[in-house]
């Protein structure tokens, strides 16, 4: 199998999605879609779906699955305008969404919301192997950032969403509902730091410390080495301790309250209320 990765950008959300397809079989997932959207008008645009439809039909892929990282606080997924798009797309996140969904069912006091994780396709597990036509895919489950964060293992290829970032960039945050410095010690230095050091790994996201270039891609070798938050030496203490520290000083990103809301649902938008339009809540206080 001759698998290629299309990265694409979202400079406003620093986030990046990834096509992944076979060269030969023409099959393709899709990880971590982003929707537009403009805070202070309240509107959605497409073109992120829209460089990710045209680079579909330009190549001729069949894409199966759309695989979320996680339910994502900083920016909209876009899996539901991609599976209109694409009618025989399946979408699937890990099994810990239904814990997300309970918590944030009681924040925004959302009284008919499901929390049984059914607005998915597919609620994945540790240890899995899921199909996208020729592609198959490693679950790797990797909380701390959510409870329900996993990584995507494709041959040697690694996909971190919010665990591990470049190693200038260290990790994700853990001061979200249900977050854990431990768990996500556990999950990197337990887990992906056991992968071969050759495994290539994938980001979700890239704030281009310093100023530099964009950079997704790098090493387990070369994170185990060098990464300024989590090296392969760190201490379980010494990580805890600088990432509770660290949290203190984050402020919440600019999108968390619209991204929760749609983000548990699937990419879903609130139903229209009598006027047609539809509302997000935003708690007061």
């Amino acid at each position: 199998m001759s698998l290629t990765v299309q990265h694409f950008y979202d400079e406003l959300t620093s986030t990046l999605t990834y096509i992944v397809f076979d060269e030969s079989s023409k099959d393709a997932l899709i990880i971590d879609p982003v929707l537009n959207f403009d805070y202070a008008s309240g509107k959605t645009s497409m073109e992120s779906i829209n460089a990710l439809e045209a680079f579909i039909i330009e190549q001729n892929l069949t894409p199966h699955l759309i695989l979320e990282t996680h339910a994502h606080a900083d920016h909209l997924t876009g899996a539901l305008e991609l599976r209109k798009r694409f009618p025989n797309l399946k979408d699937a996140i890990g099994e810990n969404i239904i814990k997300v969904q309970s918590v944030f069912k009681d924040v925004f006091n959302l009284r008919d919301f499901k929390t049984n994780g059914t607005q998915f396709d597919l609620l994945i597990k540790d240890g899995e192997t899921v199909s996208a036509g020729s592609i198959e895919i490693k679950v790797i489950s990797t909380p701390g950032h959510t409870p329900a964060c996993c990584s995507f293992l494709i041959e040697d290829l690694l996909f971190t969403g919010d665990a591990l970032f470049m190693p200038d960039s260290g990790t994700g945050r853990c001061d979200f509902p249900m977050g854990s410095a431990s768990d996500l010690y556990n999950s990197i230095h337990e887990k992906l730091y056991k992968l071969p050091d050759s495994t290539r790994f994938f980001t979700c996201h890239d704030y281009q410390v310093g100023g530099r270039e964009l950079k997704f891609e790098s090493t387990i070798g070369e994170s185990k080495e060098s990464n300024i938050q989590l090296k392969e030496t760190t201490t379980e203490q010494e990580f805890i301790k600088f990432r509770q520290e660290r949290d203190l000083t984050l402020n919440a990103p600019n999108l968390l309250l619209p991204s929760i809301q749609v983000n548990i649902d699937a990419g879903r938008l609130p139903d229209a209320e009598t006027n047609g339009k539809s509302y997000l809540k935003i708690p007061i206080n």
